[in-house]
């Protein structure tokens, strides 16, 4: 294998050189994913946020220029804000939850006379997991649109409608079950 100096990487890694993400990686991957490290925690996050971080880089024309200085401080510096974006997102994301958690779930919004009834969907929903029972609770109970929760849980659109879809269908099929026993 050919070593090629930092400035050629650079000229190449800003010319969308395959080989150039390749020796990215291979040159500077220890040092990218502990700076995600540092911000983030964990050595998975810190992994993904280097993958995220560099793959939006490469996809992105003119992200990066030699005249931005060097490469290795130029990646530090992205990847390093993207762990500290992507912590900030699910900081919000928890306390979001947290939120969402304490709520009671009996609302006058649904109201289900049979109380046998009110019990099985309250303990259908406490089966679901965390993202589909918010998802479903902000849906339902709190009447907000698929817009407004995915707004509110720091998620794509695309996904709230897939939370709520599949939140339905385990409901569903948990209902059915409580029903079967």
């Amino acid at each position: 294998m050919e070593v090629r100096s930092d400035d050629e990487l650079a000229r190449a890694f800003a010319a969308h050189e395959a080989w150039a993400f390749d020796e990215v990686y291979h040159r500077w991957g220890t040092l990218l994913t502990s700076a995600a490290y540092h911000v983030l925690g964990n050595t998975e996050d810190a992994r993904d946020c280097l993958q995220d971080a560099l793959t939006r880089l490469w996809r992105t024309p003119g992200a990066y220029t030699p005249a931005r200085g060097h490469l290795r401080a130029f990646l530090a510096v992205c990847v390093r804000n993207a762990a500290i974006s992507q912590q900030r997102s699910s900081r919000r994301r928890n306390s979001l939850t947290d939120r969402v958690a304490l709520e009671p779930i009996t609302h006058d919004e649904i109201s289900i006379p049979d109380f046998v009834e009110n019990h099985k969907v309250r303990a259908a929903l406490a089966t679901l997991p965390e993202d589909h029972r918010n998802a479903l609770v902000l849906a339902y109970y709190y009447q907000k649109t698929h817009t407004e929760i995915a707004a509110i849980l720091a998620a794509p659109l695309g996904t709230i409608k897939s939370r709520i879809s599949h939140g339905l269908r385990k409901l569903g099929a948990a209902m059915q079950s409580q029903a079967n026993t």
